[in-house]
């Protein structure tokens, strides 16, 4: 977070190296961590916390103790697991024999969506992206597809009897008569009000109000944020 410069020990001359100016604080992501005393053994955090800490006080020979101490325990398990015939099996990462090298499970490489996600966020080691848009569940979405196919049918039915019952000299009249909408297409959903739908079952309707509620409950923290960073 401070300057950084090169002194050119020769001649005494002083070069800025890094100056990491307000305009750049601004813009570097922000740092999101799990509570120390939340965190398992094996994080990095507290697995390198007295590693860290003899680096802080600028005490590299007990830095360099504390980190054989870890990378010999770590050996001697690996010892112990090839004496048992115990197969180590990482939680998080896997192998590609292919390259030989390890990749994260859960990478998510497509592109950054700012219409639609709102935030990426860890969990037990998982990292997942908030979406604006929910996917339904499978109840909600077999009562909403058999309500379209429900509208397919009476919208097929109304331009048959629109084909075989008008006069010429009536055409107009007869039009009029049928109600029912003549394509599917024209429904559509409006914060899960769906337009030209029947009624949602009590199942559906009950997870759209805690969806809906989960929306707002959202917006307004995202809300808070920006005021919190004016």
């Amino acid at each position: 977070d401070g300057e950084v410069h090169i002194n050119e020990l020769r001649n005494g001359n002083t070069e800025m190296f890094w100056n990491p100016t307000s305009e750049v604080r601004r813009q570097r992501l922000k740092r999101h961590i799990v509570l120390f005393e939340e965190q398992t053994d094996f994080e990095s955090e507290r697995l390198w916390q007295h590693v860290t800490s003899a680096i802080n006080k600028g005490d590299q020979h007990k830095a360099t103790q504390e980190k054989f101490v870890l990378e010999e325990e770590q050996r001697n398990a690996a010892r112990e697991r090839r004496e048992s015939g115990t197969e180590w099996k990482p939680l998080l990462f896997q192998h590609d024999t292919g390259t030989n090298e390890w990749h994260y499970k859960y990478e998510d490489l497509r592109p950054w969506d700012p219409l639609n996600d709102i935030a990426q966020f860890e969990k037990d080691g998982i990292l997942q992206t908030m979406e604006r848009s929910t996917r339904m569940s499978n109840h909600e979405a077999t009562c909403i597809n058999n309500q379209i196919t429900r509208h397919k049918r009476s919208a097929k039915d109304c331009r048959r009897r629109k084909t075989s019952d008008q006069p010429s000299n009536h055409s107009q009249n007869t039009e009029s008569s049928c109600s029912t909408p003549e394509s599917v297409q024209e429904l559509s959903d409006d914060d899960g009000k769906y337009l030209g739908f029947e009624s949602l079952c009590a199942q559906c309707g009950k997870e759209m109000n805690h969806l809906k509620e989960i929306h707002s409950a959202v917006l307004s923290l995202q809300k808070a944020q920006q005021d919190i960073h004016r």
